[in-house]
């Protein structure tokens, strides 16, 4: 008999080339793919400079400096905050998590599949699939919390929060919102069959939950209806957890406590998706 062809010679499941009892811990597995996402981050952080850092810097500028200090002279800010720059600033910075976390979990997740093939690379070795997830969503929320956290501080001389402790709790929760985000949509990526799916993402999706979750204007201006259809924009939930701890603000606890709900329930549900979708595309 000759030598058969490698190419011929199906693919070994992952679990049967590692003995389960023999298994490194999760905590182990996940780490041992941090040499990856790093050399990726300093391989690609150049191109994310403009929209992570110059954006919403212009934002401040822009929409809290010029805008407000027409808004403020008139008068029409609203309530609540002491200047416009104060009520908008909380609003940019939850929606930096959300286009950070939107941004990486969209083409970067889709081409690890269809195009540099990633996934199946770490998946031909004894890593499981909610190891490969939980590193890819750890990795993004890197990113999100990195972005964030430089944006955050180039608030301070603007003298926008309360207090530091607002600030660390501000900085806490657009995390989250980053994992809500990035969870949901990661599981998107992963389930859709062609690219062309994911600039709707950013034409349905990122723009209008950025321009009506309360990051410009109080959403009681949209009127009665809206403003209730807006309470279920996961931005929405950001926003508000964020401005109040920015502002230095007491919420009632039921709305706090529904706020984390919403976006924690996102982030448990969006995992477990990308779990199932990912193992169903690659595993079976």
């Amino acid at each position: 008999m000759g030598t058969p062809d490698p190419r011929e010679i199906a693919p070994v499941p992952a679990a049967v080339l590692a003995d389960p009892g023999e298994r490194p811990g999760r905590l182990t597995m996940i780490l041992r793919q941090s040499d990856y996402h790093w050399t990726r981050l300093r391989r690609t952080w150049k191109g994310s400079v403009v929209t992570s850092l110059l954006t919403p810097l212009l934002y401040v500028f822009a929409m809290g400096t010029v805008l407000g200090g027409y808004i403020d002279a008139a008068g029409t800010g609203p309530a609540g905050a002491p200047s416009y720059l104060h009520f908008v600033a909380a609003g940019l910075v939850a929606g930096q998590a959300m286009t950070v976390a939107v941004g990486d979990s969209t083409y970067p997740v889709y081409g690890a599949i269809v195009w540099d093939k990633t996934y199946q690379a770490l998946l031909a070795t004894p890593l499981r699939v909610s190891d490969v997830v939980a590193a890819q969503l750890l990795a993004i929320l890197a990113r999100v919390g990195l972005s964030c956290a430089i944006f955050m501080l180039t608030l301070v001389p603007f003298g926008v929060y309360a207090s530091a402790a607002g600030a660390l709790g501000a900085f806490l929760v657009v995390l989250l919102v980053g994992l809500a985000f990035a969870a949901p949509v990661c599981a998107y990526s992963v389930w859709i069959s062609s690219d062309a799916g994911l600039s709707l993402v950013f034409r349905l999706g990122v723009v209008p939950l950025f321009m009506f979750s309360g990051a410009f204007f109080p959403t009681s201006n949209l009127g009665p209806v809206l403003e209730r259809l807006v309470m279920l924009s996961p931005l929405w939930h950001g926003v508000e957890l964020t401005r109040a701890l920015m502002l230095g603000r007491l919420l009632p606890v039921g709305a706090v406590v529904v706020h984390l709900a919403v976006l924690v329930a996102l982030a448990v549900v969006g995992w477990w998706l990308m779990v199932h979708h990912l193992r169903r595309r690659l595993l079976t």
